[in-house]
């Protein structure tokens, strides 16, 4: 089985996402090396933090125009959490910051449709709506539930990547896909069975 690199740039749950993939039968290596990147058969960028502070340690390791090159390359790649939000071209956190630029769109801080009354962060289990089909929701029933942690969510510019939605004080962005790049909000490794069937269908791409 070819090997899926997790990029290691110091803000995401690394080993809970690398235990869930070595039990799922997957060969991982958790690298920030940019040649493992380069090489990766398939990559997987988790994050947990703040998206000014992500963006700084993927430029100080060199890794920035790996991922940009190995996505635009067709290498198959799974945003987490942070790991979605990166991929866009702006995020308003911490007076605005400038993303990798791969996904037109910006990322905005809850309170949605100002909802005042909203818990920040969302953090939880809640339920997507399938907004498109996805080659990773195969097998996964329609509004099933996942593990949330986030302050920050997503809005792209174009619609048509948008493959779930959830509610949080109004519908936000929880999972895209385009072409060979799928990312979510959500914690898949922390959503028991229908987290692992969705990192299991990216083993199988």
């Amino acid at each position: 089985m070819s090997k899926i690199v997790v990029v290691d740039y110091g803000m995401g749950n690394l080993r809970s996402v690398s235990k869930a993939l070595e039990t799922l039968g997957a060969d991982v290596r958790v690298s920030s090396d940019p040649k493992d990147v380069t090489g990766a058969a398939k990559l997987i960028l988790p994050g947990v933090g703040a998206f000014p502070a992500a963006m700084a340690e993927l430029s100080a390791r060199g890794l920035v125009a790996p991922i940009k090159a190995a996505i635009t390359s067709g290498t198959p790649y799974l945003g987490i959490c942070l790991g979605l939000q990166l991929l866009f071209e702006t995020s308003d956190e911490g007076g605005g910051a400038q993303g990798l630029g791969l996904l037109r769109g910006r990322v905005r801080r809850f309170p949605v449709n100002g909802a005042a009354s909203l818990k920040i962060p969302h953090m939880g289990w809640n339920q997507v709506q399938r907004h498109t089909d996805c080659r990773l929701l195969a097998g996964i029933p329609e509004d099933s539930f996942f593990y949330f942690v986030h302050s920050h969510y997503a809005e792209p510019a174009d619609r048509s990547i948008v493959a779930l939605e959830t509610d949080y004080g109004g519908r936000f962005t929880s999972m895209v896909q385009q072409g060979n790049l799928y990312a979510t909000q959500f914690h898949p490794e922390k959503s028991q069975s229908v987290g692992l069937k969705l990192l299991a269908n990216f083993i199988a791409l």
